[in-house]
């Protein structure tokens, strides 16, 4: 089977416009939504249409890749309501989140907080499954714990057993949050412990980055997150690497068309007071990578009007394009 490369969903991060820029610089294969919260009762369409709003164009961004919705809760019968009702829409396939690190979520029985309970992962995953066609997976994400890696294969056997057609595994605890290393190693131990697809997931910022997660962990697809986003054009790289063709990075100069289109896009989704801290935000990951973002966002650091970010990115007011 050909590798894989997922574009992680991160939420407050990979919203549409990301996924719409990245995929369409090239390499992604398919792409998670940011989670969609599952309380009680079902989801509404405006809601699932501002997270999801590829649900208009056959759930695909616009380069034509697929993209598969995330559900979180720990309410299993809701969870598998709205997962049906996604599915009706037709959704390619129903994620669940086990792995989302944040203290909010974690506080409200959400996300990586549900790895101390296995039994209840094993009855989510088992309600999801029952509620939707069996020709639309379920799949879920999941760290390698919550504090400690004392459950990790106990939590990886439920998502199995239950019915998850792959598991997307973040070689990290909740606790660890992002702080390296990632625990390649493990995601091995965990392929050993079930029967379906493992996905590699964590500390993935380069194509031998990418080459060394596959030789340890014996993983054949691989889910990169923030690595995308410093480097927008790393999955491309790495699929003109596995196609045996030479490739380079994205230089600046190329880059910023890519820069101002997500601008564009963000400003038509936000409010023009939000638009600017998203803005920046990409441009402090991207200053890893690149000196000149760092420079434009020291410039633009403390700025918040709209017009003025776009501006310095050379992008007419946007009274002159709207």
């Amino acid at each position: 089977m050909t590798p894989r490369i997922v574009l992680a969903p991160m939420e407050g991060l990979v919203d549409a416009p990301m996924r719409d820029i990245l995929t369409r610089i090239g390499g992604v294969d398919w792409c998670v939504s940011e989670f969609i919260r599952v309380t009680e009762g079902l989801l509404n369409l405006a809601t699932i249409e501002r997270i999801v709003p590829e649900c208009r164009h056959g759930w695909k961004t616009r380069a034509g890749v697929s993209l598969r919705p995330q559900l979180l809760g720990s309410d299993a019968y809701w969870l598998g309501r709205n997962a049906a009702l996604l599915a009706e829409m037709g959704a390619p396939a129903i994620d669940l989140n086990f792995g989302c690190p944040a203290k909010t979520v974690n506080r409200h029985r959400g996300g990586a907080s549900l790895l101390r309970e296995p039994d209840l992962l094993h009855s989510i995953v088992a309600a999801v499954r029952a509620a939707t066609p069996a020709s639309v997976p379920v799949t879920a994400k999941m760290r390698l714990g919550y504090s400690d890696t004392s459950q990790t294969l106990e939590c990886a056997r439920a998502l199995a057993d239950a019915g998850a057609a792959e598991i997307a595994v973040h070689a990290r605890t909740k606790v660890d949050g992002y702080k390296p290393p990632a625990h390649w190693e493990w995601l091995a131990r965990i392929r050993d412990a079930v029967s379906v697809p493992v996905i590699a997931n964590g500390e993935v910022w380069t194509v031998e980055d990418y080459l060394r997660i596959r030789e340890v962990s014996g993983c054949s697809d691989v889910m990169i997150g923030r690595g995308l986003i410093e480097r927008p054009d790393l999955a491309l790289q790495i699929q003109q690497h596995l196609q045996g063709q030479s490739s380079r990075p994205l230089d600046w100069s190329e880059l910023q068309p890519w820069l101002l289109d997500f601008y564009r896009q963000t400003r038509e989704r936000v409010v023009d007071r939000h638009a600017p801290g998203r803005m920046k935000q990409w441009l402090a990951l991207l200053a890893k990578a690149y000196p000149e973002a760092r420079e434009l966002f020291d410039q633009l650091r403390r700025e918040t009007d709209a017009d003025a970010v776009a501006a310095a990115l050379g992008q007419p007011a946007y009274s002159e394009v709207a």
